[in-house]
């Protein structure tokens, strides 16, 4: 029954298998044709006689109405028995040590080819948990990452061998891949120990070394999505050498993401050095192409707005018809966003663009969470200087704001308070689904 039902599934549309086995099977009887044309006939007319005479003898014994549903079902049978070992001989070739069937795998494959095109804008731990939701459902996938880190291993290499920071870019080429979990980890993994080697994770100095090799890092990151089989595309917000500035509440401004994220009073606004960088081509043109836009979770001074600092990736934002929506974090972060409710994370994306004199509303919808339980982990938190970013809906509702709200932390018991990969990317979905049923009407 299992290889009935496999076989079965062969049947279904968008596996783009069917076309080509028709294909096959039309070309198999031109072929014929063209051996009857050249054989002048004969040979052929005998083959065909000698049949004729064989099947006659066959139903001198026993009824049509018997011999021709039986040697029908044989020859289906045969067609079945063979094309679903064929199958197998390819997927054993192709996948030997994986246990996914083939015509699964093209299944999967075919459900996400017809996913939504869907460009993620971000950075950090945030970006990264988004992408790996997302990737369930659809493989049309565009991360636009911010290349502002000048902390701990991406610092460190950007200093010292002057190159962009690879460490968001290496986050979300792993939350992206499709390889095996053992090469996943080992671009993930990070040194503990070794004189210049301790606190490096090798995915960044592999992004290092195909830097230096290929001459920037759009190209490096191309080769290293072919190496780890990555479900969509990583792009850059800028392949210019950027540094981040950050005007306090005092007047003082704090040079470097690292130190932003330690201020010691709250952020006015934010500025890069130098301003107004270029967007690389392939971000631009993803914009353009998106049929969904994200922004966020995560840092906001650090991991969000740099990319806004991109006037073309703004304005990119703002010419698209795609529906967008903004991801509020779940917590604040001490020192960045120390008492912003996700008004005033609004208001802060709202005030970034009016200085790039973008006055027009670009995110109109807002995910939020729900309002988190008390708890010891809640406490704990607190005690750390963080507290839940609250979401005033009525008041966000009044100024025209879509709002929406879910357990975006999941059911699992953590030890974090972070998104849930699976349950943030059901609630961008449920949103997705909503606005195209909105507007098919």
């Amino acid at each position: 029954m299992g290889r009935s039902k496999r076989a079965a599934r062969w049947l279904l549309p968008g596996l783009v298998v069917k076309r080509w086995m028709l294909t096959s099977g039309l070309g198999l009887l031109i072929a014929i044709l063209g051996l009857i044309i050249w054989a002048d006939f004969r040979p052929i007319y005998w083959a065909v006689e000698t049949l004729f005479w064989l099947l006659g003898a066959i139903t001198t014994f026993f009824p049509k109405v018997i011999t021709g549903p039986f040697v029908f079902l044989v020859g289906i049978g045969l067609l079945i028995f063979g094309q679903n070992r064929s199958f197998e001989s390819i997927s054993q070739a192709v996948a030997p040590e994986k246990d996914t069937v083939l015509v699964d795998a093209l299944i999967a494959k075919s459900k996400l080819n017809r996913g939504p095109n869907i460009v993620a804008i971000g950075g950090g731990t945030g970006l990264s948990s988004l992408l790996k939701g997302l990737k369930r459902y659809s493989s049309r996938i565009t991360a636009i990452v911010t290349v502002a880190d000048d902390g701990g291993s991406s610092g460190i290499l950007r200093r010292e061998l002057g190159v962009q920071p690879p460490g968001d870019i290496r986050n979300c080429l792993a939350a992206l891949s499709r390889e095996e979990p053992l090469l996943t980890r080992l671009f993930q993994y990070r040194f503990s120990s070794g004189n210049g080697l301790e606190g490096h994770s090798f995915g960044n100095l592999f992004l290092s070394a195909l830097t230096a090799i290929t001459g920037n890092l759009e190209t490096a990151i191309t080769a290293s999505s072919r190496v780890l089989a990555v479900q969509g595309q990583v792009v850059p917000a800028t392949n210019i050498d950027v540094r981040l500035w950050a005007e306090l509440e005092d007047g003082k401004r704090i040079y470097g993401e690292s130190a932003i994220g330690k201020s010691p009073n709250p952020i006015v606004r934010i500025g890069c050095i130098p301003e107004k960088p270029p967007a690389l081509p392939s971000a631009i043109d993803a914009i353009h192409n998106a049929e969904l836009i994200l922004l966020g979770p995560g840092s906001l001074y650090t991991s969000l707005l740099p990319n806004l600092l991109v006037p073309e990736i703004a304005e990119a934002i703002q010419r698209s018809k795609a529906p967008k929506l903004y991801i509020c974090n779940l917590m604040t972060q001490p020192g960045e966003t120390d008492g912003l409710d996700v008004s005033g994370h609004i208001r802060a994306i709202e005030a970034q663009l009016a200085s790039l004199g973008i006055t027009k509303r670009i995110f109109n919808a807002i995910l939020a969470q729900k309002d988190l339980d008390e708890s010891p982990l809640l406490d704990y938190y607190r005690y750390m200087g963080a507290d839940p970013v609250k979401c005033d809906k009525k008041n966000l509702l009044s100024q025209g704001y879509k709002v929406f709200q879910a357990s975006l932390q999941g059911d699992k018991q953590t030890t974090t308070l972070r998104h849930d990969p699976r349950s943030l990317a059901i609630s961008v979905m449920r949103f997705y689904k909503k606005y195209k049923r909105n507007n098919s009407n």
